[in-house]
């Protein structure tokens, strides 16, 4: 069998959005390329408008003010253009019989035609194709392959073999050229978040796990994480995780989703994260108070941290007695004297399960007997500097 001779088809390299190369477009569209085609190269790309060098089996040749030429010798050509860089390959062959494909990105589902062709376009009878080594029969149509609608399967090795002299049995075989189906690429579209614990609410300290999904898009992919207000990337990957969130990790968070050519976001994610109750306190203070019988107290209860909903529990003698930010004693006696103690809670993690509290210093409560010579029934706030004045003060 004839040497090899790879057909390069080319597709614009993945990277950054917008990145452009130099290409070597070959007329009439077929690879290989025939010298008795009359073939003309075209060097293209996006860079300066400096002349083009001009590559042949692997040496530089020339420089030409002009971007295209018509070929006159066989061999392997190649351009390179100020800027983009060089260009693949292309091969011209000066051969008596040859197998061409479209000189194209062969997508999955194209309708794509192979033709084995003779010198000059010379007759041409019965005709065999050979796929990485094996006869293909009953696909073809005389000089014709027919590979629609183009699978992946069809990748491959192709050759011809044909028979070149009506009266001598004088065989002819192609050299191979390479076939390759290219899946066809889809724009990333429908991005998704997704947040694990749920709703994208997380303890202090616990671990966060974002997911981004695409709905629609044909790899390779590449994924960015960004926060508003910030201009860090966050993370390169389908999943961002944090394994110890902090206060200021709270924020929405959003998906970016790029096929090298085209990029796709998703809408906000809102994550929270939730604080345990710390630092409860009771106002008034300090934490000893001496009032008069018949007195009205309120005593409020207070934290300096802890997401919401926070709920509080009041304790004399270590008892619970109510429930609710404030505490109001009205007309007290001595009997409520004691101890008096706040307790808040919340509740967070996932459906709530985990329970944070945190306790007040406790507040120590004197209730003197009224003295004889105070009349009236006046309101006093737990130092006794409001209503009356009593001599015993």
């Amino acid at each position: 069998m004839a040497g090899k001779v790879a057909l390069l088809l080319w597709a614009q390299t993945l990277g950054l959005a917008g990145a452009q190369t130099t290409q070597l477009l070959v007329e009439p569209p077929w690879r290989p390329a025939v010298l008795w085609d009359r073939v003309t190269l075209t060097c293209q790309g996006s860079g300066s408008t400096g002349a083009t060098n001009w590559y042949k089996d692997g040496q530089r040749r020339w420089q030409e003010r002009h971007h295209y030429f018509t070929v006159t010798k066989s061999g392997t050509y190649m351009c390179d253009r100020p800027g983009t860089g060089r260009s693949p390959t292309v091969t011209v062959l000066d051969e008596s019989l040859v197998l061409q494909v479209p000189a194209r990105v062969l997508l999955e589902g194209d309708t794509v035609t192979l033709r084995c062709r003779r010198r000059q376009n010379k007759q041409l009878t019965r005709v065999s194709f050979y796929h990485d080594g094996k006869t293909l029969e009953g696909l073809h149509d005389g000089t014709k392959l027919s590979l629609s609608p183009l699978q992946l399967s069809h990748s491959g090795h192709y050759s011809c073999k044909g028979r070149v002299n009506a009266v001598l049995p004088l065989w002819k075989e192609s050299e191979l050229v390479t076939v390759t189906v290219t899946v066809h690429r889809v724009p990333p579209s429908g991005v998704t978040l997704w947040a694990q614990p749920p709703r994208g609410q997380v303890t202090l300290g616990d671990r966060l796990v974002l997911t981004c999904t695409v709905a629609m898009g044909t790899g390779p992919l590449s994924f960015s994480w960004h926060r508003e207000g910030s201009g860090a990337l966050l993370g390169t990957g389908p999943h961002l995780e944090l394994w110890h969130v902090e206060d200021n990790d709270s924020g929405q968070y959003r998906c970016r989703v790029s096929d090298g050519d085209s990029m796709a976001g998703s809408d906000p994610l809102n994550v929270t994260v939730l604080v345990p109750v710390a630092n409860a306190t009771i106002t008034p203070g300090p934490l000893s108070h001496q009032v008069y019988a018949g007195a009205n107290v309120t005593l409020r209860c207070s934290v300096q941290v802890g997401s919401a909903p926070v709920t509080f529990t009041w304790l004399h003698n270590g008892q619970e007695v109510a429930q609710g930010p404030h505490l109001e004693l009205k007309a007290i006696d001595v009997g409520h004297s004691s101890t008096y103690q706040c307790m808040a809670t919340n509740q967070l993690g996932q459906d709530g399960h985990r329970v944070f509290r945190a306790l007040s210093p406790q507040l120590a409560l004197e209730v003197k007997p009224r003295s004889p010579w105070v009349t009236g029934s006046e309101n006093v706030n737990p130092t006794g500097e409001e209503g009356q004045t009593d001599p015993l003060s």
